[in-house]
């Protein structure tokens, strides 16, 4: 956080005022001598009317801000800040303004997540001003965020040809290490010799050996579950997809990103649960040994499925981690999958879908992503669809026969997997912005990330208070 906030501005730090654009005509009204005597024409000028992210600054006679006003949304906002960021040249600047702690930690976020830029192959031209840390402002919880969005970012954004199964295990290895967590990977054909056969099915024409990363940490409190589809690069097997439907597969794996970004700000806030984190990562490609249309596969969980489609290969690596997650009969189960362009069609690219078997989990959620501002929409496990996954050679498909619903029939494959009784979620999610946005860069992105997180560290905080009750 060091390259986004200092702790204290001393008296050359340049004040900004967030100021709604209702509230704007008062603010100038009431606070003459901050703005001083050219200010409103200079306000005027600039048609500074306090929309949300809209920023304007007064030059002192060097040309450099003397005073910042910043259009707000709300106590709620985060991307107006963002927008604040970018818009502004080197220099400290402190916010003039008595922030609620909420608020406060909000546009703290909202600032660190403008300074985010992928570095690994040539240098930031982002501009550095730093802000003064605001009084009132959760910095713990503001790092952890931060941190966990710029991992998720980073393994995205990193070509598959630099971030392939291997890889994804090193950066899982790197988190499990910094948290004080068990790692472990089954590799290759070890993984038909432990019961992995999907993960082994779909990842083993790549040169790069397929591998089911295991994370686990904790010791009392409800167990925890995180499934994260880790497809390094997607070519759709057999089932070859066109050059344009290649062209962002490096980013199939993003929902690995996601729960080891959520393990990581799990651990970093040490809430009191245990956690059990699966990532099968693979790459789906063609060679001799590729699986094919129709052929049918077995899975962990002893069900038998037929492939209509080598395309749909997430579903099958996400079959052999949600059943043996299951076998420990966890708390909650969560899985993160770049699964469906079905969800897209229904969704847009900014909303995940999110699919549950219970509805207290669903609501509880759908919630915190309000509270958030990190969003996601529930669509139904309409079990009147479940009869277009039949196969007549095996137990299941792994595709519908139409081509409606595929966001759904894919939820519906993978409940197939998940024991009865235990609360599960599915996300089904793009991970990726298709243009620029103030604190939300094109490229890999984080999406219902901190709504989950609100939801554990909720889930967890309720557990202690029912231990210390029992006591």
């Amino acid at each position: 956080m060091r390259v986004h906030f200092v702790d204290r501005g001393g008296p050359a730090a340049i004040r900004v005022y967030p100021v709604t654009e209702k509230d704007l005509p008062r603010f100038l009204t009431k606070n003459p001598a901050r703005i001083g005597a050219g200010g409103k024409k200079w306000l005027a000028l600039g048609d500074f009317r306090g929309k949300p992210g809209s920023v304007i600054w007064l030059p002192d006679k060097s040309g450099r801000p003397s005073v910042v006003l910043l259009g707000i949304e709300g106590e709620r906002d985060i991307w107006s800040y963002a927008a604040l960021r970018q818009a502004l040249p080197e220099g400290v600047y402190r916010i003039d303004a008595e922030l609620s702690p909420d608020a406060a930690t909000r546009a703290a976020l909202g600032w660190a997540l403008a300074g985010y830029s992928f570095t690994r192959y040539k240098k930031s031209t982002l501009k550095r001003p730093r802000l003064v840390w605001p009084k009132a402002a959760d910095r713990g919880a503001v790092g952890r965020a931060a941190d966990g969005i710029f991992l998720v970012r980073d393994l995205i954004n990193t070509p598959a040809g630099d971030m392939g199964p291997e890889e994804l295990a090193d950066a899982a290895k790197a988190v499990a290490r910094a948290g004080g967590a068990r790692f472990s990977a089954i590799v290759g054909d070890q993984l038909l010799r432990q019961n992995y056969p999907s993960v082994h099915a779909v990842g083993r024409a790549s040169s790069r050996p397929p591998r089911l990363i295991d994370i686990g940490w904790g010791s009392s409190g409800p167990l925890i579950a995180l499934i994260g589809k880790g497809v390094c690069f997607d070519s759709g097997g057999l089932d070859l997809k066109p050059a344009n439907g290649m062209l962002l597969m490096k980013k199939d794996m993003g929902g690995g990103a996601h729960v080891l970004a959520l393990a990581q700000m799990i651990m970093a806030a040490r809430l009191p649960l245990r956690l059990r984190v699966l990532v099968p990562a693979v790459e789906n490609s063609v060679s001799g040994n590729a699986f094919r249309p129709l052929d049918v596969l077995q899975t962990r969980k002893g069900l038998t499925v037929e492939v209509g489609n080598t395309d749909a290969e997430g579903r099958l690596i996400l079959s052999d981690a949600l059943a043996e997650a299951s076998t420990e009969k966890p708390a909650l189960m969560i899985d993160f999958a770049t699964l469906t362009g079905a969800a897209r069609v229904a969704l847009g690219t900014d909303l995940p879908a999110m699919f549950s078997n219970d509805d207290a989990t669903a609501e509880a959620l759908l919630r915190h992503g309000l509270a958030q501002d990190d969003p996601l929409w529930r669509l139904p496990l309409h079990k009147g669809y479940r009869s277009q996954l039949d196969s007549p050679v095996a137990d299941i498909n792994n595709v519908s026969e139409g081509g409606y619903g595929g966001a759904i029939t894919a939820a519906l494959f993978l409940q197939e997997f998940v024991e009865p009784g235990i609360p599960w979620v599915h996300i089904d999610l793009m991970a990726w912005n298709l243009a620029n946005r103030p604190g939300r860069p094109k490229g890999g992105e984080a999406m219902g990330l901190r709504a989950v997180y609100a939801l554990i560290a909720e889930k967890a905080a309720s557990g202690a208070a029912a231990k210390g009750k029992s006591r």
